[in-house]
């Protein structure tokens, strides 16, 4: 649905089916062809509509069609906004605001983030464990090419959280936005998942559990076009259990 908002997407896909039937009996969605923002205001459609419990499947790939020059979306940025359903009431003030970023591999999305976000105190979750073991290699040598500082020596810059576990990805923000807020005033908090389709299923759960009502958002940088085949091969199928 070229054009289509994340929320015009899943409404659509919910008025097919009928949002009742969204609410009665087990209810297992797969997310593996889902694009982030998609999956993050999907998550949020449930949450608002009482279906507090439901299952997601994601299957990894095997690898990505070109390694580490892999593009999952052309340099057009259109926007970087905020995802609709994760928009936070923001300060004025924005002298301590903290952007989370889940570095993926499109150096091209990093970068409009970074730049668009200047004034925030950067902090990177890389995914390690990777989906496989040269995913974490590949993906640090794309990060070389954004405008951003990495240096995996800056402790408090930077965390870890496995591709594909949501559940430790939310667990890992929460105690990193813990750990921030304890050294003092967080005036904005902005979540940028950028990596895996679990991690931001992962950022979805994090923001929902803590973050509601307060001066935070989740944002992504949309592009105008994005890449459709990108991966080869078939990895492992997980099944993820949610409660809300």
């Amino acid at each position: 649905m070229p054009g289509s908002s994340e929320a015009d997407v899943v409404l659509a896909f919910a008025e097919a089916i009928g949002v009742a039937a969204l609410c009665k009996g087990k209810l297992c969605i797969d997310i593996t062809g889902l694009m982030r923002p998609h999956i993050l205001y999907l998550v949020r459609y449930l949450f608002d509509h009482g279906v507090k419990s439901f299952d997601m499947i994601y299957t990894e790939p095997a690898h990505y069609a070109r390694k580490e020059n892999t593009k999952f979306s052309n340099e057009e940025i259109e926007s970087v906004r905020q995802v609709i359903g994760f928009e936070g009431m923001h300060d004025d003030e924005m002298g301590n605001d903290i952007l989370i970023m889940g570095v993926g591999y499109d150096h091209a999305l990093i970068s409009r983030v970074v730049n668009d976000k200047d004034g925030a105190k950067l902090i990177q979750l890389l995914s390690l464990p990777s989906l496989s073991a040269d995913m974490y290699q590949e993906s640090i040598l794309r990060l070389d090419k954004t405008d951003s500082t990495f240096d995996p020596n800056m402790d408090d810059r930077v965390f870890f959280a496995p591709a594909n576990d949501p559940f430790v990805v939310a667990s890992e923000l929460s105690d990193k936005y813990k750990e921030i807020l304890s050294r003092g005033t967080i005036t904005n908090t902005y979540l940028c998942p950028l990596a895996t389709k679990p991690q931001a299923l992962g950022f979805a759960l994090f923001y929902l559990a803590e973050l509601i009502g307060t001066p935070s958002s989740i944002i992504f940088p949309f592009a105008r076009f994005y890449d459709k085949e990108t991966s080869k091969g078939v990895g492992r199928t997980w099944q993820y259990e949610i409660n809300l």
